[in-house]
């Protein structure tokens, strides 16, 4: 059953996720740009104890409500292998710019002893439908096994914290390097190869494995990024900018301000603001930021699986032209037909303060958190 209609409350959207975000670009001190989420510390998915040790034997997978790609796995079926981990969520922008490195992984390094194993631990109630997984690990190009943790009982065996979060154990089951967030490729290749050969394997090819790189996966302009991610709803409405506020759970009109601050968000037209998501009412409601950066991503999809509801973006009070996203065309059109991640802008050329804003043409859209790139 879908989760926008069990009632399931997302534990990190209710518990205000509490972002962490690290300095990139050493030299010259650059901007301080968001790599990874994680749970606040009240989270249902909070852990105790702090990472687990290296050297730590692989914990269990037999908590997964299913499996993708491939039969159950479990820790005496890997002996032998060198084994990666990668906990990943559909929606999650930072995981979909590590893909296409797993992927490369995954296919070089498959006969010569490694194996690459996702755990899909859900973000957002639609995430929770195993179907909506099924189909989205198909469309993004998630081949390799993957456990489905929709109860979160694997993320608490490895005593996980993050999105993406990656580990791999060497050919005995023991931990032996870690990574949280995007980068650390380089390094986390270097580590496989040597397990690889720790093991014995011969002849392993020489060089990194080529990956190729684009749409949602390519990497984000860290040095351009003045805006991060904002939760919408109840939950996080740091940012809202419509006067008035925030008048939860009820049907209310509401105005956008003659102009926003950069990082502020408002509604106008008739809304429902929930814990953790926005939802528009009649036609016409929209949803506008002040945003800096190369690209514009929104979590959000029609309220009932089977609805499609055509939109419109606008960057600066005009059609995006060159700088439309992936789901829209250069007049800013598009339709959302399922829950998941949306590029709405990737502008080609020079970076500044920008509005933008989606408009719905038919009611019923929710909206759950932007991103940026």
């Amino acid at each position: 059953m879908n989760g926008t209609t069990t009632g399931m409350r997302h534990p990190i959207a209710t518990a205000n996720v509490a972002l962490l975000s690290l300095v990139l670009l050493a030299a010259g001190g650059g901007p301080v740009s968001k790599l990874f989420s994680r749970p606040s510390p009240t989270s249902a998915m909070t852990t105790d104890g702090g990472p687990m040790p290296m050297n730590s034997q692989i914990p269990s997978l037999a908590g997964a409500t299913g499996w993708l790609n491939s039969p159950p796995l479990t820790p005496s079926g890997l002996e032998g292998k060198v084994v990666l981990i990668d906990f990943w969520t559909y929606t999650c922008i930072n995981w979909r710019r590590t893909l296409p490195y797993l992927r490369a992984w995954a296919r070089r390094y498959e006969k010569a002893g490694l194996i690459v194993v996702g755990v899909h631990t859900p973000e957002f109630p639609f995430e929770h439908d195993p179907e909506n997984v099924r189909e989205q690990s198909k469309k993004i190009g998630v081949d390799y096994p993957s456990a489905v943790d929709s109860d979160y009982a694997v993320w608490r065996a490895f005593r996980n914290e993050y999105w993406p979060a990656l580990y791999v154990f060497d050919a005995q089951g023991r931990l032996r390097h870690h990574h949280f967030g995007e980068g650390g490729y380089a390094e986390t290749e270097r580590v496989i190869l040597g397990l690889l050969a720790e093991a014995g394997r011969k002849q392993l090819e020489a060089g990194p494995a080529p990956v190729t790189v684009g749409g949602f996966e390519l990497a984000a302009d860290w040095s351009k990024v003045r805006s991060s991610e904002t939760y919408l709803g109840e939950a996080g409405g740091d940012g809202f900018a419509s006067p008035g506020g925030i008048r939860a759970r009820n049907q209310h009109l509401y105005v956008r301000p003659a102009r926003l601050g950069l990082n502020e968000w408002a509604l106008s037209g008739t809304w429902t603001v929930t814990e953790d998501r926005v939802r528009v009412e009649k036609a016409g409601g929209r949803l506008a930021y002040r945003f800096h950066a190369r690209d514009v991503n929104l979590i959000m999809g029609p309220a009932t699986r089977g609805g499609a509801i055509r939109f419109r973006v606008f960057l600066d009070g005009k059609p995006p032209g060159e700088a439309h996203g992936l789901d829209v065309d250069d007049a800013g059109n598009g339709v959302a037909i399922e829950q998941r991640m949306y590029q709405l802008i990737r502008q080609p050329g020079s970076i500044g303060d920008r509005d933008f804003e989606i408009e719905f043409e038919e009611p019923g859209a929710e909206a759950f958190d932007f991103t940026f790139g």
